[in-house]
């Protein structure tokens, strides 16, 4: 289902136009990866799975969106897993951990949708990417943020940065805030680029 759903996806924003997928070559070839992507709305979401075709995103999402049996199995065939965003605990960051160790990409909102979540999230994809020992891609959508939206001529850009590769130092407190504000800082340069 989700190769079907982000090709479709993929060939309605080509139709649209105006889609620009920027330093798609700079993505690790040879493991798994946590994305760390910039998020507005669940426009970026089906954006960000149609530009890393043929690669497939395992999605963090919020586990209200997983409360009716309907959606969530539609989301768990799209490949996304449920998380206590309000309540993190080592639970939350198994199931990433283990996909990223077997190869997988995993796809994370950092900023969330409220600005409070910016900074918990951003350390979550930095403790998964150490403990999977992989690399964080920093990325940005601009573009579109709602349906509305979608029918005006606003550009969609999905622009990669590069892979941040944490290494064998321990996770200390300080390494954790040092990674977290390097991944903040990526965020924020390919966030003025895609102007």
């Amino acid at each position: 289902m989700y190769n079907l759903a982000a090709h479709v996806w993929k060939f309605l924003l080509k139709r649209r136009g105006k889609l620009y997928i920027r330093n798609k070559e700079s993505l690790p070839t040879d493991t798994g990866f946590v994305i760390a992507c910039s998020h507005k709305g669940w426009v970026d979401v089906v954006a960000l799975g149609a530009a890393i075709l043929p690669h497939q995103i395992h999605f963090m999402a919020k586990k209200e969106l997983f409360n009716h049996i309907l959606t969530s199995n539609v989301l768990k065939k799209l490949n996304a897993f449920p998380v206590d965003r309000n309540n993190p605990g080592p639970s939350s960051i198994k199931t990433p951990i283990k996909l990223a160790k077997e190869g997988h990409i995993v796809g994370i909102f950092p900023s969330g949708t409220r600005t409070e979540e910016d900074v918990p999230l951003k350390r979550g994809a930095v403790t998964i990417a150490s403990i999977a020992k992989v690399p964080i891609v920093p990325a940005v959508y601009k573009g579109p943020a709602n349906v509305k939206e979608l029918f005006s001529k606003v550009p969609i850009v999905i622009s990669f940065g590069k892979p941040i590769y944490l290494g064998e130092d321990k996770l200390t407190k300080d390494r954790l805030a040092d990674v977290s504000n390097h991944l903040t800082a990526s965020i924020r340069a390919l966030e003025e680029t895609a102007r």
